[in-house]
């Protein structure tokens, strides 16, 4: 009977083993397949070849960074394998690399702009892409430019272009520039919020949105000169690659109303008689003209052209480190607001930013460093913390070169006042040099739900810093006295770094913004120019007109510790408050003008900050 019973399940024992071994292989063959997708993804780039005769297609997608985003690396992955750009952004030195390359590549013919997906870019992003179309155009070649419909961003860029052409149902949308804020000092009082505010320099109005409902007349005379400066170089900029004077380019922007109904409110053919564009197209005509300038595209589809990713992939990046080079400039890039520590994704951590500091001073093959800088200061001990670090490269034989971006000013000058060379756009906003101290306290607002705050301490000032008591005069005394004592040492540090007198730093100081052109004839900057002026000026310093310039990056961090710092702080307090109280407000204005208070505070909540956010000098 066992014998029997053997035999019958005996072919059903096999089958069971043949069923799992198959499975187990083809598991196996399913994760083998997995991992060799995986590493083709990311190491495997299909050869590129350039058309002969073809267009090079610039087409920014996303805002216009100078510093890439980090990443997840399984999105990485997938995008790669989608065809997707990495990020829904454009980085700034791609652009002007293959721009400066194509000029003299004798298979482009053509570069065309297309703005559609263009995001928002600063001033002197714009002017340094600009800068590049001129090389281009000065080889011979032509540029031209097209789009559904242009911003201020998006036609700046494009006016660069020999002609520009727009869709019928387009438009041109120049408006000028303006400076808005949140101010909320009612909705302060009816939370019986009390926001103490100390403050060194006269125009020094960074906090004035929580003691006041509008723009001071200090604040209004500063910020009416950098403003106007800044949009008399737009105007200028346009009006000479258009051939049109700036004041007919004005006062059709003034006479809007009048412009508009002349053509029955149609926005394209205003443009077009206002010599903004050379010729409405659609989309059709637009390509029938593409393919009369190079000629079809393979297959006869659409027009012979290469796109911007596809042709940096025929190119070394600049700034590349091939580990060959023996002398090398170390580019760092610091973006955002200045916090004591490690900071968010996004701002500028003292400790982070002294790391990649350090990194070049103790490579031996970096002989100067460029600090390109994009921020509204932040924290006073933090700048301070990175001053000396690039003064201790400096004691050690390494030129520092300051290249300011669209925005810095406050705690990013007071980092940059010791360098043996400051680079600013003409459109930086710089300067702003003063200092304030903040502590709200919420003994009425406890009051009012039945709280209230009271104690003993060991000595006078054991209370110091509670919020859920009123601040008394001594308090109030100790925290001026600090904030004054660190606007001394700001003006200090000013006076010996950019070698004047104490009393000219002073004249230029009292929180007051400057435009790049006007601090330059002040003397707060050394040059007018863009991060590749203030390398070239480093090879100078360092007397190495062959060294290379690369960037120094962070230190990697984990994921985790990465998902730690991306959270804005002052959206996850707008979720904690109810919806009612900020209902209707701009969450990322607020972020903006406030984040650095939040969360990293300076130790001794003194801040060099400009209420000019990281995104000032950004438009669209």
């Amino acid at each position: 009977m066992r014998t029997f019973v053997y035999i019958l399940t005996r072919p059903f024992v096999w089958f069971w083993k043949l069923l799992s071994s198959g499975l187990t292989v083809l598991s196996n063959l399913l994760f083998l397949a997995l991992f060799l997708i995986i590493i083709t993804a990311l190491f495997y780039t299909p050869k590129t070849t350039v058309p002969e005769n073809s267009a090079l297609l610039l087409a920014p997608v996303g805002g216009i960074v100078e510093q890439r985003s980090p990443m997840d690396p399984m999105a990485r992955i997938f995008n790669n394998l989608a065809g997707k750009p990495l990020h829904e952004e454009t980085f700034l030195q791609d652009v002007l690399d293959a721009v400066h390359t194509a000029a003299d590549d004798p298979r482009i013919s053509l570069l065309i702009i297309n703005t559609d997906r263009m995001g928002p870019a600063s001033l002197d992003q714009i002017k340094a892409i600009g800068l590049a179309i001129d090389h281009f155009k000065q080889t011979g070649k032509e540029v031209v430019a097209m789009g559904n419909t242009f911003n201020q961003a998006q036609y700046y860029l494009a006016s660069w272009a020999d002609r520009i052409y727009l869709h019928p149902m387009g438009g041109v949308q120049l408006r000028g520039f303006s400076l808005f804020r949140l101010y909320m000092r009612d909705l302060l009082d009816k939370l019986a919020v009390n926001v103490h505010v100390f403050r060194a320099g006269a125009f020094k109005t960074a906090l004035e949105p929580f003691v006041r409902n509008d723009m001071s007349p200090e604040e209004r005379e500063a910020s009416s000169q950098w403003l106007g400066n800044l949009w008399d170089l737009y105007c200028t900029d346009i009006a000479t690659n258009r051939k049109v004077t700036v004041t007919s380019l004005q006062a059709d922007i003034d006479n809007l109303i009048l412009r508009l109904a002349s053509v029955n409110g149609d926005r394209g053919r205003m443009a077009l008689t206002s010599g903004l564009i050379d010729d409405l197209k659609t989309h059709r005509e637009m390509e029938d003209y593409l393919r009369s300038l190079v000629g079809p595209g393979p297959q006869g589809k659409g027009y012979n052209h290469i796109s911007l990713d596809k042709y940096l992939q025929t190119l070394t990046p600049s700034y590349t480190d091939t580990k060959k080079q023996e002398d090398l400039i170390g580019i760092i890039i610091a973006r955002g607001t200045i916090m004591y520590g490690k900071g968010a994704v996004g701002q500028i951590g003292s400790t982070p930013l002294v790391s990649q500091i350090r990194q070049a001073r103790q490579d031996p093959r970096v002989k100067a460093i460029v600090l390109r800088i994009h921020s509204g200061g932040g924290s006073a001990f933090a700048s301070e913390l990175i001053r000396q670090e690039l003064m201790l490269a400096q004691q050690e034989g390494k030129p520092v070169v300051v290249s300011m971006a669209a925005v810095a000013a406050s705690g990013a000058y007071w980092l940059a006042a010791n360098a043996d060379s400051i680079v600013a756009a003409p459109v930086t906003l710089t300067g702003s040099i003063g200092v304030f101290g903040a502590a709200p306290t919420l003994e009425q607002t406890l009051a009012k739900i039945g709280m209230y705050g009271d104690g003993i301490g060991t000595t006078n000032t054991a209370q110091f810093g509670n919020p859920a008591t009123a601040m008394g005069d001594d308090e109030r005394a100790v925290l001026q006295m600090q904030v004054d004592t660190g606007y001394e040492q700001f003006i200090d540090i000013i006076a010996q770094g950019r070698n004047m007198s104490r009393n000219r730093v002073m004249e230029l100081a009292q929180g007051k913004v400057w435009d790049g052109t006007t601090a330059h004839r002040l003397g707060l900057v050394d040059t007018l120019g863009y991060l590749s002026d203030a390398i070239a000026e480093a090879r100078r310093l360092a007397d190495i007109p062959e060294a290379t310039g690369t960037y120094i990056d962070a230190e990697s961090v984990s994921i985790i510790e990465r998902l730690k710092r991306l959270e804005r702080p002052l959206q996850t307090l707008a979720q904690r408050i109810q919806p009612s109280v900020l209902s209707g407000l701009p969450s990322e204005q607020l972020a903006d003008q406030f984040d650095f208070l939040l969360t990293g505070g300076d130790p001794h909540s003194l801040y060099a900050h400009s209420l000019l956010p990281t995104s000032a000098g950004t438009f669209e």
